[in-house]
């Protein structure tokens, strides 16, 4: 048999002990506060029909969909020839999912009969985008969603920012949390004369941070805005000052444009809200944030971290008919999710891990044979019951080799079981970090393990 080449496929990854401990801490802090904010788990499957996934993210978005072939003789009867968006839905019908979002709004009107409205609902799962590969942004990778469904209240908006203030002051990050109105963004594509490109308008504004404003008002361009449109766009631009004044200013642009002044109260409720509920985060109103997917129709947040240079690390918003595609209208939600692997990026190049995470055994029993190793196991299972990590080394090999082991693992605390200890029914105890030893009762040991 050939030698095969090992590799995984770019913009994926392997994850060693080491960074699973560390992911797994971002995954449990993550959870425990969804938990504390009353939601509950869901898992949805990572294949969906792509009748589910297109047409829900927009142009770009769709490109990003990885397409699953179907099983048997697919390209029977399938004439080549024709263009690939005519070949495509001849050869797949499903794909990997592109977010949770739009799943779990497939899950709410598919499970409309068990759930309660509203729903609270969390996800950590693994999502995939067929884009280019770099620094924070990968072709498999982890979501952590929560997303409240079945009520308009901008209550929902304010826990969702508690929420972001919460995971991010346990994990020792510091953000700015960014936040704008989709129909704010609609108000300035009708007040600017150009209410049928707020698609255009918004996907070009969402690359302002990674194109700068020259490259976004040439993109404008390109999409059909005339020059005295984008001209008309620079007042939102340049806009600044607190919130309150942001606000104030766009109440008094969007004089005569209904939509525009809705978005404006929406934000003023939600920024009162926030005020009197004083986050420890910064919190910034943003009007050049514009999330690029399409079913937004509301408040949008995007957090940043403040210390490293890294994309977007959580975001979301506030979506009021996505479970109207497949066939239960006027049902509104609004949901974040956090990146996992960007925060995992951003923990890593600030240090802020706790340490220990990485180990595997809290003690570990060196082996000095048969006798000694029988004696092990039955204390070893009495730790494990007291929930204490416990390892004893397999093979009577030499002490060195044993020790250079737990030291490689950092293990803490090394148990010897002697001829000395077996005869007395106690065990020695040495702490790895400053080498003493202790020899102890196993009711002794587990105090002072746990």
């Amino acid at each position: 048999m050939a030698t095969v080449k090992c590799s995984i496929p770019k913009g994926t990854r392997d994850f060693l002990p080491v960074e699973m401990a560390r992911r797994n801490y971002i995954f449990d802090t993550i959870r425990s506060v969804f938990r504390a904010f009353a939601f509950e788990p869901i898992e949805t499957p990572s294949l969906e029909n792509l009748s589910t996934l297109m047409g829900k993210y927009g142009e770009e978005g769709d490109k990003l969909l990885f397409k699953v072939l179907n099983s048997g003789d697919f390209m029977e009867g399938v004439d080549f020839n024709q263009d690939y968006h005519k070949v495509a839905p001849q050869i797949c019908d499903r794909g990997l999912r592109y977010d949770l979002t739009v799943p779990f709004a497939r899950f709410v009107v598919q499970h409309r009969d068990q759930v309660v409205f509203p729903f609270r609902r969390y996800q950590l799962q693994p999502v995939w985008r067929a884009d280019r590969p770099q620094k924070g942004r990968y072709r498999e990778f982890y979501q952590c969603d929560a997303d409240m469904i079945g009520s308009p209240s901008l209550l929902n908006e304010l826990e969702l920012v508690q929420m972001i203030d919460m995971v991010f002051t346990k994990l020792g990050i510091n953000v700015c949390v960014k936040i704008n109105n989709r129909k704010v963004l609609a108000g300035i594509a009708e007040m600017i004369g150009a209410p049928d490109k707020m698609v255009d308008i918004t996907v070009a504004i969402d690359k302002l941070d990674k194109i700068g404003l020259d490259n976004v008002r040439a993109e404008l361009a390109e999409r059909g805005l005339t020059a005295e449109q984008i001209a008309a766009l620079d007042p939102v631009f340049s806009l600044s000052g607190s919130a309150a004044e942001k606000i104030a200013a766009l109440e008094a642009m969007f004089a005569n444009v209904e939509v525009g002044l809705k978005g404006a109260a929406e934000l003023k409720e939600l920024f009162g809200l926030i005020a009197a509920a004083g986050p420890k985060c910064e919190v910034e109103l943003d009007l050049t944030l514009a999330r690029g997917l399409n079913y937004y129709t509301g408040a949008i947040f995007e957090v940043k971290a403040k210390d490293v240079s890294i994309g977007s690390i959580c975001g979301g918003g506030r979506y009021d008919n996505l479970t109207g595609i497949f066939g239960m209208p006027d049902v509104s939600g609004v949901g974040i999710s956090f990146g996992a692997d960007r925060i995992y990026d951003v923990l890593t190049e600030l240090g802020a891990f706790p340490e220990g995470l990485e180990q595997a055994a809290r003690v570990m029993f060196i082996n000095f044979g048969a006798n000694e190793q029988a004696a092990c196991i039955g204390i070893a299972a009495r730790l494990r019951a007291a929930d204490i990590s416990a390892l004893i080394y397999p093979d009577a090999a030499k002490m060195k080799k044993q020790m250079d082991f737990a030291n490689r693992k950092q293990v803490p605390f090394v148990a010897f079981v002697g001829e000395s200890e077996m005869k007395d029914g106690t065990v020695t105890l040495k702490n790895m970090a400053d080498g003493t030893q202790q020899t102890l009762t196993v009711e002794e040991m587990i105090a002072v393990l746990g």
